[in-house]
């Protein structure tokens, strides 16, 4: 797919360059309205013209703009068409074009375009999980799914992600100590977050789980960029993902999924943001609530510790937030009973 990428992003520039050489005439330059055809801008301009082959309509406004990638990222419309594409029968095969569009545009290597495919990261991943088992051919999900995986295999140079846990038994920074500081690797008390990353050419059954979790892991690294839109997605399929519902509504399929750890951490990152997020969202904020209360229930249902453990703490979260907005502080209680 990447050998089909747009081979003239540097024509503008160029022409911008030879451009700005010539100064023998600055009062007119200076009169007219200067646009500045960057490569940022041109790959993001020649991915709206590529998509408006795709889809039944796209907005004049797109392209017209003088920031098209953050116009393509935060409309609506555009955001609508494709999410129906990709929720229909025939989506995520080898040819299908919008899959294809997404590979490229991905491959393009802009920072703000990488924000549009990932913003589209929900339905592709719920389409591709819930698909999956039908054993029909995906090799274009599958194919967007491995970019994001080897772009942060890249990114990590294949290590782990790990965190230091404070420790007693380690001297604080923050006080004074006779003892010699402890600066092994080996002495630190470390949790890995993200194991090491293998790099995958293919998308087996065994490695399904982690594939898709690294690619959910890069949408939660850029979740504040990402619209509200999008995050609501990703809570209606936590909910498919968790309960499932047998047949197909237009296209979109609704199947219970196996969900390992490995998956399972990442969406639960994701819903701690829809709920804790700085830019409160009430309509997200109740959405992902159903989509923890779903994922609360599969884990008593499948008798997973660990999953419930992560679950019922992200509800019990909501609760004490619920129970402090409900609290009166300078309100008197009189009772006869002494709690101990």
């Amino acid at each position: 797919m990447s050998d089909e990428t747009s081979t003239t992003a540097t024509a503008p520039s160029a022409v911008t360059t030879a451009a700005g050489d010539q100064d023998t005439d600055s009062s007119t330059t200076l009169n007219k309205p200067h646009i500045r055809w960057s490569d940022s801008y041109t790959k993001a301009h020649d991915a709206i013209q590529s998509l408006s082959s795709i889809l039944p309509s796209v907005p004049p406004s797109l392209s017209s703009s003088e920031t098209p990638a953050a116009c393509l990222l935060r409309d609506t419309e555009t955001a609508a068409q494709i999410s129906k594409l990709l929720r229909q029968p025939y989506s995520g095969a080898g040819d299908d074009n919008l899959c294809r569009w997404l590979y490229d545009t991905f491959q393009s290597n802009e920072p703000e375009l990488h924000l549009v495919v990932l913003r589209f990261l929900p339905v592709i991943a719920g389409v591709y999980l819930s698909k999956v088992n039908l054993h029909k051919p995906l090799a274009g999900f599958e194919a967007v799914l491995l970019a994001l995986y080897a772009h942060e295999t890249s990114s990590r140079n294949s290590q782990s992600i790990t965190v230091n846990i404070p420790d007693l038994s380690h001297s604080s920074i923050y006080h004074e100590t006779n003892k010699a500081a402890k600066n092994s690797a080996t002495e630190l008390n470390l949790a890995v977050i993200s194991p090491t990353l293998e790099p995958y050419g293919t998308v087996r059954s065994m490695k399904r789980g982690r594939i898709v979790g690294v690619a959910l892991e890069l949408y939660y690294a850029k979740i504040p960029q990402i619209p509200v839109e999008s995050k609501l997605e990703f809570c209606e399929f936590c909910r498919i993902w968790s309960s499932g519902q047998v047949g197909e509504d237009n296209g979109d399929l609704k199947r219970r999924i196996h969900l390992p750890w490995e998956l399972l951490q990442p969406i639960l990152r994701i819903l701690g943001h829809c709920l804790m997020g700085h830019k409160k969202d009430e309509k997200l904020y109740e959405s992902a609530i159903g989509a923890i209360g779903c994922l609360y229930e599969r884990a008593l249902h499948d008798l997973n510790t660990k999953a419930m453990l992560a679950t019922g703490s992200l509800l019990q979260l909501v609760k004490l937030a619920t129970e402090c907005e409900d609290v009166d502080y300078t309100e008197i209680t009189e009772t006869n009973t002494i709690t101990l």
